[in-house]
């Protein structure tokens, strides 16, 4: 138990700093701590966590990727499309990861067959998506996405349950399987931590983070197909701004930004953390316009957590 625990050390931190946000704010105003307001962060934990996770495999390898919020947009107004034509809504969801799939993959490609930088790669591609999404649209959103469709991906199985919250938990499971039971899961540790070694051992580097970058733009898909069941319109400009949502989540939960080290248990725990900061936030009165304040002191405050903690460890080991 004790390794356990040393192993999951920045977990276990994760879960507590939770723990002492609910406290915090219940004191703060009881309606912090209320049924209702818990489901609300747990599903606006859904958006950013199912984003978080997919771009978390990425970030393991030493890269990144931009286009996240872009392609949310891009898939979202093209699943809504296909559900106001009357596509049933399976065939929809279907659809909908084959083109999160698809986006994933060139930005994959630009980087290992083009060699780009993956910041300058996913850069382009933000731009791209977005402005794919603008022309699909004209610029307009798309309205009236059928009842069917949004009792499918994000109805009520239960009293405060829905859905989407068992669709984030199970590809929060998928990718932690990926990651931790299968040969890419291993290939992809293997990259973020000395990718000229792994390369020379004879791992096929490119096609490793080809597949991880494709499947971690799925996570971003079911986030926009979640997003469009939720508001029942697919809008070409919702997801600006939300990548740094996901990569705030995944650095909140331990993934280091330098590549080699990260797990899904921990990016929806920094997904659950930050939505209910960011809840916390309103339920206090505090000004919208400040969220984006505490969006980038969390990130630079899980950034520097990471840093002595890495600093620790290598102290550890030479002594």
């Amino acid at each position: 138990m004790p390794r356990y625990f040393k192993d999951h050390s920045r977990e276990m931190s994760v879960a507590i700093a939770i723990v002492v946000m609910f406290i915090f704010f219940g004191i703060m105003d009881p309606i912090y701590v209320s049924a209702g307001n818990i489901r609300d962060i747990i599903e606006q934990a859904t958006i950013y966590g199912l984003m978080g996770i997919g771009i978390t495999g990425i970030i393991i390898t030493g890269a990144i990727d931009l286009s996240v919020g872009s392609s949310l947009a891009l898939v979202g107004v093209l699943t809504a499309k296909l559900a106001v034509s009357g596509v049933a809504p399976i065939f929809c969801l279907l659809l909908g990861l084959i083109f999160g799939l698809f986006l994933g993959t060139i930005n994959g490609l630009l980087v290992t067959k083009l060699r780009l930088q993956p910041f300058i790669a996913t850069m382009g591609t933000m731009s791209v998506y977005r402005g794919l999404a603008y022309v699909f649209t004209k610029g307009y959103p798309i309205l009236g996405v059928p009842q069917s469709y949004r009792r499918f991906i994000d109805g009520e199985i239960m009293p405060f349950v829905r859905i989407s919250v068992v669709i984030f938990f199970l590809f929060a499971v998928f990718m932690y399987i990926i990651l931790s039971r299968t040969r890419l899961g291993t290939h992809v540790y293997a990259i973020g931590g000395n990718i000229e070694a792994t390369r020379l051992s004879g791992v096929r580097v490119g096609l490793n983070q080809t597949m991880i970058f494709a499947l971690g733009m799925c996570g971003t898909a079911l986030a926009a197909m979640i997003q469009i069941g939720k508001m029942g319109t697919g809008d070409p400009t919702t997801g600006n701004g939300w990548e740094l949502n996901a990569i705030a989540a995944a650095a909140i939960g331990g993934t280091s930004m330098a590549g080699g080290r990260g797990n899904i248990f921990g990016t929806v725990l920094g997904a659950i953390l930050f939505a209910g900061l960011r809840v916390g936030l309103i339920v206090m009165g505090v000004d919208t316009f400040y969220q984006f304040i505490a969006t980038g002191m969390v990130i630079i405050l899980a950034a520097a957590i990471e840093t002595m903690q890495s600093n620790i460890t290598t102290k550890a080991k030479k002594a």
